[in-house]
């Protein structure tokens, strides 16, 4: 397959092509990194502890969809409909509300896989299961009961992903919240039993504590808090870590100087040696935080708005120049006409089969 070339990435980048496209990392060097690669599971994954069905399910994710054997993935996630409602994510594309469209925008779409709920997957899981990878996400935070709450809970368990073909199960654990200790023990579990039983796990490593939003800036989304909190992912053996990209740094210092009472340990030293300003180093920080890479990191799409296309291209080449495996993006891709979707999709992958844009 021809590259897509790099002046047209370096034209929706606008004024930030030369900055982004040439930038050299100094904190963290390359190669103290496990890079992605198509031999990533057998160079990383073959002496850890996930058993040869594990690794089976792992290459099945790496070896699909347009990013085939590069060894960076590209995921269509679809589990909005209870996180934000369905009725908001898919007025803008009704057609979405058949579980069967959100298959179909993968497979158009050369995905790697498609992440979504039990209710979904399940529906039509006969048809397709043998046909993308799927990912079942076992547990969701919904927004029908008031006063609004913010609790990731089990909707599924390990085994109906076992039975419905699914290759992983991911999950969500909202580090930094009252709630984050019993979600920890709960996804520690499941990981455990997904790898017993053979499948792939991506946690969706989320911050979240409102106190955590200082003087208007949003320290959730801040390179020191999301780096431990991937940490804290690994640590549970998640093979794969999504994480929003970070915006901003400093949120522990801001945390400590701001907020009464003790917080966290002196997080100076990250700030003067293993970040700076820059989107790229603030993810190579993430990347660091992934066991040096060795579990890899996708970054989210985020929010749909005008300008997607130029979003989606700006974030994976900053992910892959920080030595990221890949993104993971939904409502910029569902909440189009499929065919627009799938530009948006094809767009991020072309970034990765792009040779020319190297890690930083």
């Amino acid at each position: 397959m021809a590259q897509t070339p790099l002046t047209r990435i370096a034209d929706l980048l606008g004024d930030e092509a030369d900055d982004l496209l040439n930038h050299t990392c100094d904190t963290i060097p390359k190669k103290d990194l496990h890079l992605p690669g198509g031999d990533f599971v057998d160079r990383v994954w073959h002496d850890s502890d996930r058993n040869p069905r594990v690794l089976r399910s792992l290459q099945q994710l790496f070896d699909h969809g347009r990013l085939s054997g590069s060894g960076y993935l590209s995921i269509l996630p679809v589990d909005q409909g209870i996180e934000h409602s369905a009725g908001t994510s898919f007025a803008p594309n009704p057609i979405y509300f058949d579980p069967e469209n959100i298959v179909k925008l993968a497979m158009e779409g050369g995905c790697n896989a498609v992440a979504s709920t039990y209710g979904v997957l399940g529906s039509i899981a006969r048809k397709y299961a043998h046909k993308i990878p799927f990912i079942l996400k076992v547990n969701h935070s919904e927004l029908l009961s008031y006063p609004n709450r913010y609790d990731q809970v089990p909707y599924a368990q390990v085994e109906d992903a076992y039975d419905m073909g699914c290759v992983g199960i991911g999950a969500t654990v909202y580090w930094g919240s009252e709630e984050s200790n019993r979600q920890l023990q709960e996804i520690s579990k499941m990981f455990s039993y997904a790898h017993e039983l053979g499948m792939a796990t991506i946690l969706w490593c989320y911050v979240r504590n409102k106190s955590f939003v200082i003087n208007g800036t949003n320290y959730e989304a801040s390179a020191d808090l999301t780096g431990q909190a991937n940490h804290l992912g690994a640590t549970i053996e998640a093979d794969i870590i999504k994480a929003k990209q970070p915006t901003v740094n400093g949120g522990y210092k801001a945390v400590q100087e701001n907020l009464d009472g003790g917080y966290a340990k002196d997080a100076s030293g990250v700030y003067e040696n293993l970040t700076t300003d820059h989107p790229i180093d603030l993810t190579r920080y993430q990347v660091a935080n992934n066991y040096m890479g060795r579990c890899g990191l996708i970054n989210s799409g985020g929010a749909s708005g005008e300008n997607d296309l130029e979003q989606v291209v700006r974030t994976a080449v900053i992910n892959k120049r920080a030595g990221g495996m890949g993104l993971i993006t939904g409502r910029k891709s569902f909440q189009k006409p499929m065919e627009d979707g799938v530009e948006i999709l094809n767009a991020i992958q072309d970034v990765y089969l792009n040779d020319d844009i190297t890690v930083a």
